[in-house]
């Protein structure tokens, strides 16, 4: 190869010389500062927003009130408590709907707070303040539970949100959600104990149970998630329907013009007869 002999390159102008090495490290340092920019830039844009961080969940499912109600039932928004004094039945009993803000309306007391109170919690929550009216109360309190609940979403009939009565095992739920029997795949059915710090999957074989093992049957918590997956078949089934949904929505769209336009005399007989257009003036073609 020829190389340029130092004469000729001595006779290069400036703006047309051959970069040197201290040329190639500018263009270097250059490009570097030109992505530690872009990276700084990103960073920027990606880091939290300091009031979107007050709002995250950092403990739980992210409601308000938690606990474990087959351990020990707590109230919460939607629950209806019911309390009676022994003492006294016919004028000191009350049965009231947890509001949304936590409370209910209670005789004597007015608006009282209960939310998140286990039932002995409220019991001697109660005794304690309506002492100030009665010498000697004997409360007896019950939670009846409505705002407690589970979900389900999949291939089942009875999709999303379920109320949870207590002492239900995944089985049960999925049989209870109906599953689908053509798209069902109940080999890999998945429990979801969503946590922000600790979440749990455990995937369950509900077929096995029909062969008589039952180790695979967990037990279901409040808030759990339950998903039914489809079948290797059904996913090509969904597949091929996402991929011709656009074809056949035009399908329809076409198909419901030419029958209102039928229906309310826009084509003549003779182009709905020969599939063309007609020769009369009456319709639109």
């Amino acid at each position: 190869m020829l190389q340029p002999s130092s004469q000729s390159y001595k006779n290069l102008t400036p703006g047309n010389r051959l970069p040197g090495r201290s040329g190639l490290w500018g263009v270097w340092t250059l490009v570097a500062l030109t992505l530690m920019v872009v990276l700084s830039a990103c960073n920027v844009s990606s880091a939290p927003d300091k009031r979107l961080l007050q709002y995250l969940n950092r403990d739980g499912f992210g409601n308000r009130y938690t606990g474990n109600a087959e351990e020990e039932n707590y109230v919460t928004i939607g629950d209806t408590i019911a309390f009676v004094d022994v003492i006294r039945p016919d004028e000191l009993s009350s049965t009231q709907k947890v509001d949304i803000d936590g409370t209910v309306l209670l005789p004597d007391l007015g608006v009282v707070h209960v939310a998140g109170y286990t039932r002995s919690d409220l019991r001697a929550y109660l005794t304690e303040r309506y002492s100030s009216f009665y010498e000697e109360t004997m409360l007896e309190v019950q939670i009846k539970t409505q705002g407690k609940k589970y979900f389900v979403f999949g291939e089942v009939y009875k999709e999303g949100e379920q109320v949870f009565e207590g002492d239900l095992t995944i089985f049960e739920a999925v049989m209870g959600a109906e599953p689908r029997p053509n798209s069902s795949n109940l080999g890999r059915v998945m429990l979801i104990r969503p946590d922000p710090v600790d979440p749990l999957k455990i995937t369950v074989n509900i077929n096995e149970l029909f062969d008589g093992d039952s180790t695979f049957n967990v037990h279901v918590q409040e808030r759990d998630i339950i998903f039914v997956p489809p079948t290797m078949l059904a996913q090509v089934a969904y597949l091929v329907k996402a991929l011709i949904f656009p074809f056949t929505e035009v399908i329809r769209e076409v198909s419901s013009a030419f029958f209102w336009g039928s229906r309310y005399g826009l084509f003549d007989s003779s182009f709905s007869s020969r599939g063309g257009t007609g020769a009369g003036g009456g319709g639109i073609f």
